[in-house]
């Protein structure tokens, strides 16, 4: 009897699901509807009233599966499963895994999304199995997740990782998670487009400008393109941009000292536009032993990173136990 793996990834909007084997190919995978707030409590249930629909669709026994490996957002305590606080889906101190547990009677494994989505690249993706690994999503706002000697790092309460929330800028702009100047407020698809706008006035005959009086916003694709261009307030930008996240890589190579450094994201889109002057950036701060050591790549897996690391998270612990 083959066994499965479970993976689920819980986003604002919708909730991925898949099944995979035990060599991370996926056997089906789909999307339900993220319910929040005073609907939050009914999380658990779809979850598992959705997977025991489409094993039964496929024919598999519930007691083929090893478990089920869960990405959530917010702050998680992975020992226990709990999500301390999950902002965007009204969780305080919520037992995801316990009451998930409970409905399955399988084994349940959580732990923040942008972790889980670093174990999938890892496994399956641009990371190929590597024992030191950072790994950065550069969407609206700024996660990450780190590997080191192989495992996921979660910290004591559920806050290692989270370079978005690192101060780069003091008494910066407000981030939405209450403090100013984070990562996040720089660095994000959302960061990178305010900063263009704001210098807009300064720049009159900018692309940026004729993009803005066209659209009345500019988003940070427009700012790549414009880079791409040669455009002169795009390139303040783009350089300002991987210079202050060149920074913070570097200080978190010094700790990790990672052979990868994984971005993934929308702004990754932007492929070498992005990753030529991070490189630089980060080959100017990094101490040059780092930086020997370690490769910027490109994350591979896109939307499927969740649900591949919640299932490789099930295979690590079943091999561990």
């Amino acid at each position: 009897m083959s066994k499965i793996l479970l993976g689920v990834d819980i986003g604002g909007t919708t909730i991925k699901l898949g099944m995979l084997d035990q060599e991370g190919k996926i056997i089906d995978k789909w999307e339900i509807e993220t319910r929040k707030w005073e609907l939050s409590d009914q999380i658990p249930g779809d979850i598992w009233s959705s997977i025991k629909r489409y094993l039964a669709k496929h024919s598999i026994n519930p007691a083929q599966c090893l478990g089920i490996g869960i990405g959530a957002p917010g702050f998680i305590v992975a020992e226990t499963g709990e999500v301390a606080e999950a902002v965007n889906l009204g969780w305080r101190n919520f037992p995801l895994g316990a009451i998930l547990t409970e409905l399955s009677n399988l084994p349940v494994y959580v732990d923040n999304d942008a972790n889980i989505a670093a174990l999938g690249e890892n496994w399956l993706g641009s990371g190929q199995l590597a024992e030191n690994l950072i790994a950065i999503t550069l969407g609206t706002g700024v996660g990450g997740g780190i590997i080191a000697n192989g495992k996921i790092i979660s910290g004591v309460n559920g806050t290692a990782g989270e370079i978005g929330h690192m101060t780069v800028v003091q008494d910066g702009e407000p981030c939405n998670c209450g403090r100013k100047g984070c990562l996040e407020t720089v660095t994000s698809a959302t960061g990178i487009a305010r900063i263009a706008l704001e210098r807009l006035p300064e720049f009159a005959n900018s692309i940026l400008t004729e993009v803005f009086s066209a659209k009345q916003k500019l988003t940070a694709k427009d700012v790549f393109d414009a880079y791409q261009k040669s455009d002169e307030l795009a390139t303040e930008v783009v350089e300002h941009v991987t210079n202050v996240l060149g920074l913070a890589i570097a200080n978190m190579a010094t700790i990790i000292n990672p052979s990868k450094i994984v971005i993934g994201g929308g702004v990754s889109k932007a492929g070498n536009l992005l990753l030529s002057p991070l490189d630089k950036a980060y080959k100017a701060y990094a101490l040059k032993r780092s930086y020997e050591g370690s490769t910027f790549e490109i994350a591979a897996l896109g939307n499927d990173a969740g649900i591949i690391g919640g299932a490789f998270l099930v295979k690590q612990n079943q091999v561990l136990a």
